[in-house]
């Protein structure tokens, strides 16, 4: 390829993510039909169909097809969502869907990490391929999603038990990481399963003047105290070098409700805690648990669920997975340096695997400040064009496993 050509490539790259960032698929409330309008124009500069399924009207799950010559063979999904959480516009150097360029090459806006960069890559390294008259086994699907960043509700979560999910026939998929500070590039074979989930302890009710016996104030001491000692036993364990952060369980108490005036002593009292469960642990002797922190914490305590993920066994890496095996086998020729784990939160691979789909969490972000979810969120801009250099050869081998 020309130095012309390359270069007309890598301009239109940039130019595509940056245009996409200055969609404001900001939660909550999103209206997707720019997002829809800037892929279909996608599509057809690839000239390749694009199909839209949906659960609500509202919430368009995108697809865009490249047909393998083995179109029987189950297929490959590249996944990524489109929307992007809320800002604070006072917190950021540069307006947070601008999109700004700076001389470092950094561009900044909301979703450069999280994730609109990866669902570009994928496109950009497409399009590459494509001109380079490759070909490849499988069926490859490209799918940018609603709503992954309030649980893919209406989104990934309910398009996977469908028969039009079913119908794409997939085999294997990619979906998001994170950046990493370092040299070596962050890989998931897992996630944490996520409860969300509220203790409510009710007690003797009465004047601030007094000392009642089983007070929701006492019980509610018992909870969090009995929550936090297991916080600090699993922070604890981080002192261990060898562990990440997702072979941990994390507790966080989130929330406080309860009482009406501050010489009265409440009828109830309610604490929600944020727990994201280590793969290795039994959710049924989890559970055992709390229910054991609850009697002793004293009488009519009770604890019910917000948000409740089931077990959900991790992507297998071994000679039993072909697709890691390609994956794998492509990072060592790149020379890339994995540090392989289980994501510390919750992303739309979950539900894939849910389904008994191998996937793999992956965003080619090295040498980058994690900023997801932060302010003066952004990608530099040699580093997004590296990712499509990676996906370039990671596509082809997964395509061909």
């Amino acid at each position: 390829m020309s130095s012309s050509s390359q270069a007309w490539l890598d301009e239109t790259a940039v130019e595509n993510f940056r245009e996409y960032l200055r969609i404001p698929s900001v939660q909550p409330d999103i209206n997707y039909d720019d997002c829809v309008a800037f892929l279909r124009k996608q599509a057809e500069s690839l000239e390749l169909p694009l199909k839209i399924f949906s659960i609500e009207a509202n919430k368009p799950i995108v697809v865009i097809t490249w047909l393998g010559t083995e179109p029987k063979e189950p297929s490959i999904l590249l996944n990524s969502h489109m929307d992007v959480v809320p800002v604070f516009e006072d917190k950021w150097t540069y307006p947070p869907f601008s999109a700004h360029l700076d001389a470092e090459g950094n561009i900044y806006a909301r979703g450069s990490q999280d994730m609109k960069c990866v669902g570009i890559q994928y496109l950009e390294a497409i399009r590459r391929l494509k001109l380079a008259k490759q070909h490849f086994k499988r069926t490859i699907h490209i799918s940018f999603v609603p709503d992954e960043e309030i649980g893919g509700f209406l989104g990934m979560k309910d398009f996977v038990p469908t028969k039009n999910f079913e119908s794409l026939n997939i085999g294997f998929a990619l979906d998001e990481g994170v950046a990493s500070p370092e040299e070596f590039f962050y890989m998931f074979y897992g996630e944490r399963a996520i409860w969300h989930i509220e203790v409510e302890c009710q007690g003797t009710p009465g004047h601030g003047s007094l000392l009642h016996d089983s007070t929701a104030g006492e019980k509610i001491r018992v909870i969090i105290d009995r929550f936090m000692d297991f916080r600090a036993k699993e922070k604890e364990k981080l002192k261990d070098s060898e562990k990440q952060l997702g072979d941990v369980t994390t507790i966080n108490l989130t929330q406080l409700k309860g009482g009406v005036q501050t010489n009265v002593v409440p009828t109830s009292l309610s604490a929600i805690f944020d727990i994201r469960i280590d793969p290795s642990i039994d959710h049924t002797e989890f559970e055992n648990m709390i229910k054991k922190w609850c009697e002793e914490a004293g009488a009519d305590v009770t604890y019910s669920f917000e948000q409740k993920d089931p077990k959900i066994e991790n992507t297998k890496l071994d000679n039993s997975n072909p697709f890691w095996l390609a994956f794998k086998k492509a990072c060592d020729d790149l020379e890339i340096k994995l540090q392989i784990g289980i994501f510390p939160g919750g992303t739309d691979s979950r539900y894939i695997r849910q389904a008994g789909i191998p996937s793999i969490g992956f965003s080619p972000m090295n040498k980058t400040k994690i900023l997801l979810h932060d302010h003066d969120e952004y990608l530099n801009k040699d580093i997004f064009l590296k990712g499509i250099e990676i996906y370039m050869k990671i596509i082809p081998a997964i395509a061909n496993a």
